[in-house]
């Protein structure tokens, strides 16, 4: 069964959110130390943090999953799970489908977020926890937001987070020749230098607090600040734009005071991190703006509701090909032990005429038709997530036992029926755990 746990800006302000989100990858070691749980990718943005398990067990894996992130987060089982919603099943592809287009973003139409989709899979990869049903979701998820871009208007009418908060900037301070100060360089970082080039911005000046400057300036054509630089790069810009996430105020309030005071510094920093990369105090400096996550969220516009209703249409259908595509795979043993019946019964048969290849190409062409009608009948079931049901079939009219055990069915095929309940296969319901 997929599963995720989730945390996002729609039901959480940012500073309960920031909380629960801290040491968000080191959640999945100790998640996957239970046998309840096949796999573990973990998506943490700006403005989301959500862990989807591929779970033998969706009740313990809830449970796990919930105490491993209320222990690194350093809250309380309970409010870790007031916290966190849950989703199975369907339900689960149907949502990060929705991430991966930027449906369910902060900025409706976002684009990085596909970009961070795809790198949560990659560091899944690196730390080898992810499992098959996984990758193909997270795979699909990709496909999924490249047919959104491609097939709606989304692209061109919904605006990025770094985007908008620019724009906000701007009220305050003209890009156009502006000097910046950009603290980090993960993938904000990168998107964060594209729009500034774009709206004329004379420098950018790189800081990391984890070292990584030179090299990224180095490949986006940059100055780096030199290592114990910040308080120089700082008095010599006139804007800001941080998004490290370090974890912790890189720039803070009494350094932009000292900057402005010398005559110089920022008049506008944008925080972008999720953990504040700026000291929320710099808000009281005088002659100074400071756009953060809270201020994007009231800012952003609203994208075209014909093009957010094409994209959900093309998440359903999506949603719903995948899901055939996973049940199907609760097919596969059905399938082999009904083929080796017919295989292993023909046999028998064809021992009889060793020297007529006449006979034994007769008996070939008949075994395949004979399992045509079964095999197709094995996948329809499993797509409607009665997989058990045929299997019981295969025993009462055959004999035959299905080897390696059947697993609860994920869902029915239908995104809509996911979501319900069932005495005999206990599938998707969104709830607050």
């Amino acid at each position: 069964m997929l599963m995720n746990l989730s945390a996002s800006h729609r039901h959480l302000d940012l500073d309960r959110l920031e909380q629960i989100s801290v040491g968000a990858h080191s959640v999945v070691p100790e998640i996957l130390a239970d046998a309840a749980v096949r796999g573990a990718v973990v998506l943490a943005t700006c403005n989301r943090f959500e862990v989807y398990l591929d779970a033998q067990d969706v009740a313990r894996a809830t449970q796990v999953a919930v105490g491993a992130i209320a222990r690194a987060a350093g809250i309380e089982v309970a409010d870790a799970r007031a916290r966190l919603r849950v989703v199975t099943g369907g339900a689960t592809v149907e949502h990060l489908f929705s991430v991966a287009a930027g449906l369910d973003s902060m900025v409706v139409g976002e684009r990085e977020v596909a970009g961070q989709v795809r790198r949560a899979l990659e560091q899944a990869h690196a730390a080898a926890t992810t499992s098959s049903d996984l990758e193909a979701l997270f795979q699909g998820a990709s496909r999924v937001s490249r047919a959104v871009a491609r097939r709606t208007g989304l692209a061109d009418a919904g605006r990025s987070v770094v985007a908008v908060a620019l724009d906000e900037a701007e009220a305050w301070r003209p890009l156009a020749g502006a000097r910046v100060l950009l603290v980090g360089t993960g993938s904000y970082a990168g998107a964060s230098v594209a729009a500034l080039r774009e709206r004329g911005a004379s420098s950018v000046v790189v800081h990391s607090p984890s070292g990584r400057a030179q090299q990224f300036a180095a490949s986006h054509g940059l100055e780096a600040a030199p290592p114990g630089g910040l308080d120089a790069a700082l008095a010599r810009a006139d804007v800001v734009v941080a998004c490290s996430g370090s974890g912790g105020s890189v720039v803070d309030a009494e350094a932009v005071r000292r900057a402005r005071l010398g005559g110089g510094g920022p008049a506008v920093l944008v925080d972008l991190a999720l953990r504040r990369d700026i000291d929320p105090s710099v808000a009281q400096v005088p002659g100074v703006h400071l756009v953060d996550l809270a201020e994007v969220a009231r800012r952003a516009p609203a994208a075209l509701d014909a093009a957010v209703a094409d994209g959900r249409v093309i998440v359903q259908a999506e949603t719903a090909r995948l899901l055939a595509v996973l049940a199907e795979r609760d097919a596969a043993p059905a399938v082999r032990a009904v083929r080796d019946h017919v295989e292993a019964a023909l046999a028998d048969v064809a021992a009889r005429y060793p020297d007529d290849p006449q006979v034994r190409r007769a008996l070939h062409q008949f075994a395949a038709s004979l399992l045509h009608q079964p095999v197709n009948r094995a996948r329809s079931y499993a797509r409607l997530g009665k997989a058990p049901d045929f299997e019981a079939a295969l025993g009462t009219f055959l004999g035959v036992a299905v080897e390696q055990g059947t697993a609860e069915p994920r869902t029915s095929a239908s995104p809509t029926s996911a979501a319900s309940t069932s005495a005999t296969s206990p599938t998707p319901q969104a709830t607050s755990a």
